[in-house]
């Protein structure tokens, strides 16, 4: 247990940094000196008047001449406050600061100031105890118990200083409750970089060079002072110890800051509110953490909210998430995640982004395993229903949407855009592939629209593709067909009769395919097992199998079409034949998702080589590498939607014939996607026991408007008008025979 130490009268506010740490030729300003803004020659001492004033207005200072100011300097403003070791104090003049109706007059008051610089214009008053802080221009600080830096500050770093050891290291135990995908955060630090880190444990070099990289971005010197950037507001707060705090930063009421880097600018200003504890971490610009929140050892990206009692531990949400209520444990979370419920619960997980935790939801129970090693991989557009339980070690392909239910197995899911329910009666899971596009249009072409539209970050550090059709999905849609066909031809050539045990995947799969193709109404009367998805002894039935494989093909065409008319609109100049000549080549099938960017395979075993063998030797080289990737990703999208068509129309190359055939196609689809955006969303308004809440149809016209006046319906109507306006565009240059 530490012991409360007796030290000399004189040595508050000074020695900060032990000696045995300073080099040399500095004292312990060196540091402090360095972040100051304002350079040495514009500080002065105190006149003797201005001392006899402050003296008289019951302040005090165990050295006068260590209290310097600017020339600009009242000391009237000055009142009952004690002042230790070296204090500088910018303008301060007769002025009142308003914040949210707030008005606060300029000045320092009822405080107790140690080593700090002080800017312009200030509002510092009942601070009962600021220490080895830097105070931005036009700040308030009023009723805070204790804030103060010590020489070891890290800021929320998972860094060490000179002296100490590798012990008291901060780690992130992201994905893995063991820590066995420990990551070390840093200020800097997004989801592309979390994941690199978490993921591939097996890459050795990868893993010695993250750690010796984020250890060298920063200096490991000792005697770093706190900084409070400009027209920062904070107030009513007991603890703020080890916090560096960014511009316009509006903090009320928390209980307990500490080892934070609080990301914040004019711009996008941070927020952090009442009964707030953060320890450990690293908070995003222009996100919000309010009413009792609690978060040790984490990140939030940048546009986020924490609020409502939330619980963030051991976890990095990613940007524009919204966390209300709930608990969140040992997670990796891509950005888009929504959470909003008091009884929902993730622990142990990697979720890819764009998902959705309902309430009720008790996301990776460990209570089948032996130990708590076991995790959970959900790709993009996750959505557990109400009350689901989902036990590790789960995976889960993009925009899987499970029924209420406790699922009472481990679920390996490869069919993206599939419904699950766990059918208790008939002791089944049964699983309705592309359930989105058949059922549910209006969610799923409203969910691009609708996560770009809250993308509200100025600064996009991490790359993030939104669209539920991409490289990703569209590779799963290729798997979930094959599956499909097997699956198919099995149950097909079982209900002949036929001896299955001297027949290949590809010979079932053929079966299988014929009969989706050319024959679906066949389908229909078959029972279908779906294999390996579930640890258990019962059926996994598939439902709708032909619907599905239908659906599957128009996700396929219409992605590749919509894409290659944004290749012709990039090269105004492009015909058939250039655009076969520039993206022709074999379909790229292993797709990355790196933090919410999509990345080809390879590159990221280059980026990872690159790493490991010390080509890049910084956290923002590998970003610039991103960033290069994610500029080359839009052709790279294109070649893989070429190869895509090609692949569903079976030929290497593409003819003017086909290519009109494919284009009119997708114009077909675009308008089943308006017609079923438009019925999909009319079975809420058709719904007779919703139009029961209202005394009248006229009332509830007046509540909820009509189907005709729903915006999204309206946009989906307009955007298909301007695709086949792009397709009749785009075929007087592709028509040509060359």
């Amino acid at each position: 247990m530490d012991t409360v130490s007796i030290l000399s009268p004189t040595s508050i506010g000074r020695h900060f940094v032990p000696p045995e740490y300073l080099p040399a030729d500095q004292d312990e300003y060196a540091l402090r000196n360095a972040q100051s803004r304002r350079p040495p020659e514009q500080w002065r001492h105190l006149h003797s008047y201005e001392v006899e004033l402050l003296v008289k207005n019951s302040n005090s200072a165990d050295n006068w001449d260590e209290v310097l100011v600017t020339d600009d300097f009242d000391p009237r403003r000055i009142r009952n406050t004690e002042f230790f070791g070296l204090v500088r104090i910018g303008r301060l003049r007769a002025a009142v600061l308003e914040h949210h109706d707030l008005q606060v007059a300029t000045g320092i008051t009822n405080s107790k100031i140690i080593a700090c610089d002080v800017g312009d214009d200030v509002a510092i008053h009942h601070v009962r105890y600021l220490a080895h802080y830097i105070i931005g221009d036009r700040c308030v600080l009023a009723n805070i118990d204790e804030m103060h830096t010590t020489n070891h500050s890290k800021f929320g770093n998972g860094i060490l200083k000179d002296g100490e050891p590798e012990e008291v290291r901060v780690w992130l135990d992201l994905v893995n409750e063991t820590g066995s995908r420990r990551v070390l955060p840093f200020d800097e630090m997004i989801t592309a970089d979390a994941y690199l880190w978490a993921k591939y444990r097996d890459d050795a070099a990868l893993q010695a060079r993250l750690k010796e990289i984020t250890q060298d971005s920063y200096d490991s010197r000792r005697g770093y002072y706190g900084t409070v950037g400009d027209q920062c507001v904070i107030k009513n707060c007991r603890i703020i110890k080890d916090v560096k705090i960014g511009s316009h930063c509006y903090i009320k009421g928390a209980n307990k800051l500490k080892n934070l880097t609080i990301k914040s600018s004019q711009a996008e200003p941070t927020q952090i509110g009442e009964g707030v504890e953060l320890v450990n971490g690293i908070v995003g610009l222009h996100s919000r953490v309010f009413y009792g929140c609690k978060a040790v050892r984490f990140i939030m990206g940048n546009n986020c909210s924490l609020k409502y009692g939330a619980r963030l531990l051991n976890s990095f949400l990613g940007d524009n998430s919204t966390v209300s209520c709930c608990e969140i444990l040992n997670n990796l979370i891509f950005p888009a995640h929504e959470q909003h419920h008091n009884n929902s619960f993730l622990v142990a997980s990697c979720v890819l982004g764009q998902s959705n935790i309902a309430a009720g939801a008790t996301i990776g129970s460990n209570h089948n395993s032996r130990a708590n090693d076991n995790e959970i991989l959900a790709g993009r557009g996750f959505w557990p229903g109400l009350c689901s339980t989902i036990k590790h070690s789960c995976r889960f392909a993009s925009f899987v949407l499970l029924v209420k239910g406790d699922y009472p197995a481990e679920l390996d899911i490869p069919l993206p855009f599939a419904l699950l329910n766990n059918n208790v009666a008939q002791n089944r899971l049964e699983v309705l592939p592309a359930f989105w596009w058949l059922y549910n249009m209006y969610a799923l072409a409203r969910n691009t629209w609708k996560f770009q539209v809250r993308d509200h970050r100025k600064t996009k550090v991490q790359n993030v593709e939104f669209d539920s059709l991409a490289p990703d999905t569209i590779e799963e849609i290729f798997t979930a067909r094959r599956l499909l066909e097997v699956w198919v031809g099995k149950a097909a050539l079982s209900h002949e009769g036929a001896d299955l045990t001297d027949k290949d995947d590809d010979e079932v799969a053929e079966v299988g395919r014929r009969l989706l193709t050319d024959s679906p109404q066949a389908v229909a009367p078959l029972e279908i097992l779906g294999e390996h998805l579930e640890k258990s002894k019962r059926k996994v039935v598939i439902l709708r199998a032909a619907e599905a494989y239908a659906a599957y093909g128009q996700m396929l065409h219409y992605y590749a079409v919509k894409n290659l008319l944004d290749y012709l609109e990039a090269h105004p100049e492009a015909t058939l034949a250039s655009m076969h000549q520039h993206l022709a080549g074999p379909r790229e099938r292993h797709w990355v998702n790196l933090g919410g960017q999509l990345v080809r395979g390879d590159d990221v075993d280059q980026l990872r080589s690159d790493i490991g063998s010390g080509v890049l030797t910084s956290w923002a080289e590998i970003h610039h590498r991103y960033d290069a990737l994610w500029q080359d990703y839009p052709q790279a999208k294109q070649r893989h939607a070429w190869a895509t068509l090609c692949t569903l129309l079976g030929t290497e190359t593409i003819d003017p014939v086909r290519w009109e055939q494919a284009l009119q196609k997708a114009a077909d689809i675009q308008e089943l996607i308006r017609d079923e955006v438009f019925a999909s969303r009319k079975k809420d308004f058709d719904n007779p026991f919703r139009q029961a809440t209202y005394r009248s149809e006229t009332e509830m016209r007046a509540a909820i408007g009509t189907i005709e006046e729903d915006g999204f319906v309206k946009q989906v109507r307009q955007e298909t008008e301007d695709f086949k306006k792009r397709i009749d565009l785009a075929r007087p240059r592709t028509q040509q025979v060359e």
